[in-house]
């Protein structure tokens, strides 16, 4: 798996924007928000459970993200079509803030040695990415768990001062100075 310090892979995948069909579909990679952190998630399948209340949670803080320079992208190895089927029919998902993108190749997955041998498909998996492309952090938690997004955030607060920052550290508070 690639770890911190990495540089992300290059990726071209297809995006899934909105639910109108004429402007749904967009293409995306690793230059389409260059100079900006990113924050990639991947989930390991489409219409089902723990999946939609994490990307909606992530949805939900997506302005706390933009807020902070980072650009959200959720990503499965479903194709664009279930993704726009799954946003279609499924209220907290039907006007998300950020792309869902498709790996339906497996091959950023399996780049970033995220491929659940098992199921052949992403493990429930967090990247956060510098402008410059490389990994600062990484999460990849057992399918059956759900994330929590504000740890996410919270951590992406942290990376951002690039100071030495103390367990449970809020955005705010003072961060270690060593004399």
């Amino acid at each position: 798996m690639l770890n911190t310090g990495d540089i992300f892979p290059t990726f071209a995948l297809k995006g899934v924007v909105s639910t109108d069909i004429e402007t749904t579909f967009v293409d995306f990679t690793n230059k389409t928000y260059k100079n900006k952190w990113q924050v990639f998630f991947f989930w390991p399948h489409d219409f089902t459970f723990v999946c939609p209340t994490e990307i909606a949670e992530f949805g939900k803080l997506n302005h706390e993200f933009s807020d902070r320079d980072a650009q959200l992208l959720g990503i499965s190895t479903d194709s664009e079509f279930v993704h726009l089927a799954w946003k279609q029919q499924k209220d907290e998902l039907r006007h998300l803030p950020f792309p869902m993108l498709s790996d339906l190749k497996r091959e950023l997955s399996h780049e970033l040695g995220i491929l659940d041998k098992n199921e052949g498909v992403a493990k429930r998996a967090v990247f956060i990415v510098d402008p410059q492309g490389i990994i600062r952090f990484t999460l990849v938690t057992d399918m059956k768990v759900g994330r929590n997004p504000r740890e996410v955030l919270r951590v992406l607060d942290a990376l951002q001062t690039d100071e030495l920052c103390p367990c449970n550290w809020q955005k705010g508070e003072a961060t270690i100075v060593v004399a």
